[in-house]
């Protein structure tokens, strides 16, 4: 059953075209939204509507008042019942992967969609993009601006090429028309792949020995426990102690537990590039 607002309130209504070109009647006055984007989450929280938002993904960890907010959904599954008692005013998505959920969900309840970005431009601009579809495009513009601001304090080396994998489940990298491969080139950083038509896709280990890239990423499954030794184990599994990258110490993990290259909110800019430096 569609979700109703109670009669004895009277909302203004506003239709926009989410990413999925789909109409999405959102209220002028939003008091409760549920992300299932930890990119989206972190960016609501940085337009201070923290107190407003009411239901998330357990992927959702940045900032860390986020990891308190209600579970109510993976990246392929929700649950309508807890979507019914929260009342959303608005439920905030990516394309991709989330577009199932997003198309069951949007019968029922005022459900936007937003483009996962190609680019480095494009994550800056997300934060302005969310902004305006929740009310707040003035402080979105500000948020844009500050991570412009730290692009500039950015010192970018040499050109080098790299090899860069995600554990996504299994493996995977990405081609040019993803966000991480720009990110990767703004710092100089070109990756193998670079010239693959693709978002994402999965490596051949054998064309990373012929490459023979300066420097490999590897960044592993979200909360998984980091192996000491997880590189050796890798090269070992692989063949590839003979790489360039591994003899001259030039393999890295990317640091904590949490998405780091496959999180396209501030942090990205935030903590993402300047890792890149240090290493470079």
């Amino acid at each position: 059953m569609k979700f109703k607002y109670p009669d004895e309130i009277t909302i203004a209504l506003v239709t926009l075209i989410d990413d999925r070109n789909k109409e999405v009647a959102v209220p002028d006055k939003i008091e409760r939204i549920i992300s299932l984007s930890p990119a989206v989450t972190e960016i609501l929280f940085e337009l201070r509507l923290g107190d407003k938002v009411v239901g998330v993904t357990p992927f959702c960890v940045r900032p860390d008042g986020a990891k308190k907010k209600k579970k109510v959904a993976s990246y392929g599954y929700a649950n309508t019942e807890w979507f019914a008692q929260l009342k959303p005013d608005i439920i905030l998505t990516v394309t991709g992967y989330q577009t199932a959920v997003a198309d069951q969900l949007s019968p029922l309840f005022p459900t936007y969609s937003f483009g996962i970005p190609s680019s480095l431009s494009g994550v800056i601009d997300l934060a302005t993009k969310v902004g305006i579809v929740v009310g707040e495009a003035d402080r979105g513009r500000e948020i844009e601006r500050e991570l412009i601001e730290d692009l500039k304090k950015v010192k970018i080396g040499k050109s080098k090429e790299v090899y860069f994998e995600c554990d996504l489940g299994s493996p995977v990298t990405f081609g040019s028309l993803s966000y991480i491969t720009d990110v990767l080139h703004y710092m100089n950083f070109k990756s193998i792949y670079a010239g693959m038509m693709k978002e994402w896709l999965y490596p051949d280990f054998e064309y990373v020995k012929k490459r023979d890239p300066e420097f490999i990423i590897i960044e592993p499954k979200m909360f998984s426990r980091r192996e000491e030794n997880l590189i050796e184990k890798l090269v070992k599994e692989r063949n590839w102690d003979q790489l360039s990258s591994y003899k001259n110490g030039k393999m890295f993990l990317t640091p904590g537990p949490y998405d780091f290259f496959a999180h396209h909110g501030p942090s990205l800019v935030r903590e993402v590039l300047p890792w890149l430096e240090s290493i470079s």
